[in-house]
């Protein structure tokens, strides 16, 4: 298993590990989908075909996920060497590199990417669709619920892509979506409510975490959190300007993805150190940061928030399986007194 949350060249990336698993072991293959070219090859001798037969030809749009760019790239040279104006769109989970993202961390398994293969030619491409991860599970689920078709969160994200190509388009337009894979390997995510819950993709009755942050109106500010290469002195002084007693420590920009979240710092932990260690203030937050705080979904239960927070001093509320604010029990207590007068 490798953490995605780490650049391609990082060693612990699952293109290092590949790359020294052959090295490591001997008469070892690695068939390297991203620039292996007989990838995007059996797609234009197969796929691309059966959709042009299978449509008559009359394929006005081919709309797939794009991983590797293997299927998307040879669909589209078969399907444009029929008919130039078959428009070739791909779906891309949003931050992705291929929708104009930097390849950030998403929850959506199996397409989008952090770099660009060998294996998939842009030019053939006409459109790119940019889909959340929120948007690929919920049309993952509804695929499924409605029309009987058990599918993954990366069907989802090609479905939603199609979908929103689709509300243009009129009755002389007939439009192709690949599903790549069944649902079956996603019944304990996509499929289990408890586990959308917990990212924020779907809300349990009665009072929630979302009431609690409700309740705090335009007093709620974007996540505040420092980044593991900031000093301490500044993580304190974050602390005191917004008012906080626990800080996320996390890389990337604002809307941050949950696997970006590295650690946090403790109010009462800093003053400890501090105390014993003065020259601690121009150290790396990454230096001294503890584990991450808890993370609970904006539509869970309020009753749940409580007996997390007996056991840690905030959690992270996720909201669209991503990072949102900071709920601490001061913020419960505040609401609670507020509902009962």
């Amino acid at each position: 298993m490798c953490p995605v949350a780490v650049e391609p060249d990082d060693p612990q990336s699952y293109y290092s590990v590949a790359e020294r698993l052959v090295r490591e072991t001997p008469g070892a293959f690695r068939p390297n989908q991203y620039g292996n070219e007989w990838n995007p090859w059996a797609h234009e001798q197969t796929t691309g075909p059966e959709v042009w037969r299978q449509t008559a030809g009359k394929v006005t749009h081919f709309v797939a996920g794009i991983g590797t760019g293997g299927t998307i790239t040879g669909v589209a040279r078969y399907l444009k060497k029929q008919n130039p104006a078959v428009q070739i769109v791909g779906a891309d989970p949003a931050g992705s590199v291929y929708s104009g993202g930097s390849g950030r961390p998403y929850l959506v398994e199996g397409i989008g990417e952090d770099f660009w293969p060998t294996t998939y030619e842009p030019g053939l491409v006409d459109r790119v669709v940019a889909i959340s991860d929120e948007d690929s599970f919920l049309m993952a689920r509804r695929v499924t619920a409605e029309e009987g078709l058990l599918i993954g969160g990366s069907g989802g994200t090609a479905v939603a892509a199609a979908l929103e190509v689709g509300r243009g388009l009129g009755p002389d337009d007939l439009v192709v979506v690949l599903i790549p894979d069944s649902g079956r390997g996603y019944l304990s995510k996509v499929f289990d409510d408890a586990w959308m819950a917990g990212f924020g993709f779907i809300a349990s009755d009665g009072r929630t975490v979302a009431d609690v942050i409700g309740a705090r109106g335009a007093e709620v500010p974007p996540l505040v959190y420092v980044r593991p290469e900031d000093s301490v002195r500044r993580a304190i002084n974050l602390m005191r300007g917004h008012d906080v007693s626990q800080l996320p420590v996390a890389k990337g920009e604002l809307p941050l993805a949950a696997a970006e979240v590295l650690g946090a710092v403790d109010e009462l932990a800093l003053m400890d150190l501090v105390m014993r260690e003065r020259d601690v203030l121009d150290n790396p937050v990454e230096k001294v940061m503890g584990p991450r705080l808890p993370t609970i979904g904006v539509g869970q239960p309020l009753e749940l928030a409580v007996e997390m927070l007996d056991r840690a001093p905030a959690l992270v509320v996720l909201a669209g399986g991503r990072p949102h604010v900071v709920l601490a029990r001061s913020d419960v207590l505040r609401y609670l007194s507020s509902v009962e007068r």
